[in-house]
């Protein structure tokens, strides 16, 4: 890019309204961003910690790309508090999230600054890819979110940790209270994750509760295979038993009871055998 050009970008930028909009594309969704190339990178890095003054109403010169990041953050957030269908919420999430890939990409790679006017996207873009049942994306952002103890926006009350926790958690029930299965391995890597983090036990017992819940549904699996499913069951135990202690209300009784019923059946057939 030219210096002509850079100081233009500029001088758009301070001159843009205070209420700006962002137009549409094609279909009706925003126009996807500029792409990342490795000198708009360098540009980020260095500009992404211009952010207008706390107080006092003065501000700083504030990079174009960061401001159209920001703006459409701001426009998004808009059009899905605008939104009353959860379902229709998370499709909106699902298809607007694309145009925040490669910012986050780039802040995982700490190719660009911590803080600044667009701070909170990556957090968010946490909690969106919870909402769209993305696991792997989510906790890949959620990470980082834990290494740097980067804050939620205020809007989601709780900090990172819990709200991992219980989402994870609650995703899970959702599935299995279809009968259907939720990836152990997600919900053993949220444990990973937040397992030195503060949080209420009711939250964790959760999380506890939904790993029993599937390690009890990977031993039957391993069961009709003609696979060993005592250690599986076992496991199965532990962890309910654990979201139990942490709260007795959790819900967790009869699975422990139908567990223990498997491992005690377990048991009996292979001293008969």
């Amino acid at each position: 890019m030219s210096p002509a050009r850079a100081h233009r970008d500029r001088h758009a930028a301070k001159a843009a309204p205070s209420h700006p909009t962002i137009t549409s594309g094609v279909e009706g969704g925003p126009v996807p961003p500029p792409a990342m190339t490795p000198a708009r990178m360098h540009r980020l890095t260095e500009s992404v910690a211009a952010t207008p003054a706390a107080a006092g109403g003065a501000s700083s010169r504030i990079d174009p790309i960061v401001a159209q990041m920001a703006m459409r953050l701001a426009h998004d957030l808009r059009e899905l508090k605008a939104t009353q269908s959860i379902g229709l919420k998370v499709e909106k999430k699902r298809a607007m999230i694309e145009a925040y890939r490669e910012w986050c990409d780039a802040q995982l790679a700490g190719t660009i600054a911590q803080g600044g006017v667009a701070a909170e996207i990556l957090p968010t873009m946490m909690v969106w890819s919870i909402d769209i049942g993305d696991w792997s994306r989510a906790l890949e952002l959620a990470a980082f979110v834990l290494e740097h103890r980067l804050p939620l926006p205020s809007r989601y009350v709780r900090g990172a940790a819990p709200l991992l926790v219980e989402e994870m958690a609650e995703a899970a029930f959702k599935l299995q209270g279809k009968g259907e299965r939720f990836p152990l391995e997600v919900l053993e890597a949220v444990e990973d994750l937040t397992s030195d983090v503060d949080m209420h036990d009711e939250i964790r017992a959760k999380l506890f509760k939904a790993i029993g819940v599937e390690l009890d549904a990977a031993a039957r699996t391993a069961a009709e295979a003609g696979e060993i499913a005592l250690p599986l069951l076992s496991r199965s135990l532990v962890a309910l038993q654990r979201a139990q202690d942490l709260h007795p209300r959790v819900g967790a009784k009869m699975t422990i009871k139908a567990v223990e019923k498997a491992i005690a059946a377990t048991e009996q057939a292979g001293a008969a055998g």
